[in-house]
């Protein structure tokens, strides 16, 4: 465990902490991740927010299980940097499925905005006190969530150029 992530256990001693690869991770509660996310930044030197994602297990049966943690279908997965400590630090934070929402960081990070909406656009998880959730890859009349294990794939049909006979140079 790096300096930063002992600093960061003292503080939140209900965090789970597993080493992934090298890599410290966190799993956080959804009640402390907003305040975590805060230590983070004004008490542990942490620059910034690389990057916000969400994992989809629905259907995955070999998942790893994490003593203390109690899992459920998504997954926000938030990475840090304190580039004055040279030391990243991972949040994973358990979201149940009827429910999907984690207070948004955007405010702390405000590079964080557009990852947020990312994930709200591909996963539909909300981000509690987000500036402007609005959908940013998808166009905004798009029903569904393209990365949700559930939603329907291949609702527009894709024309390849074979499938096309004025293209075709055989034809």
């Amino acid at each position: 465990m790096n300096s930063l992530s002992t600093q960061f256990k003292e503080k939140f001693a209900d965090a789970v902490f597993i080493d992934s690869n090298g890599q410290d991770v966190f799993y956080v509660s959804n009640d402390d991740y907003l305040d975590a996310v805060q230590y983070l930044k004004t008490d542990c030197d942490i620059t910034m927010c690389l990057d916000i994602t969400a994992v989809d297990f629905l259907g995955c049966n070999d998942r790893k299980i994490i003593d203390g943690i109690e899992l459920e279908r998504f997954e926000v997965v938030s990475n840090f940097i304190s580039h004055k400590r040279n030391e990243r630090i991972r949040f994973i934070v358990q979201l149940e499925e009827n429910h999907p929402s984690i207070p948004s960081i955007s405010l702390i990070f405000p590079g964080a905005n557009f990852g947020e909406r990312e994930v709200f656009d591909m996963f539909g998880i909300n981000f509690d006190g987000h500036p402007d959730l609005t959908r940013i890859l998808m166009p905004e009349e798009w029903e569904g969530h393209p990365l949700r294990k559930d939603d329907s794939p291949a609702r527009i049909p894709v024309n390849f150029t074979d499938d096309i006979p004025a293209l075709r140079e055989d034809v």
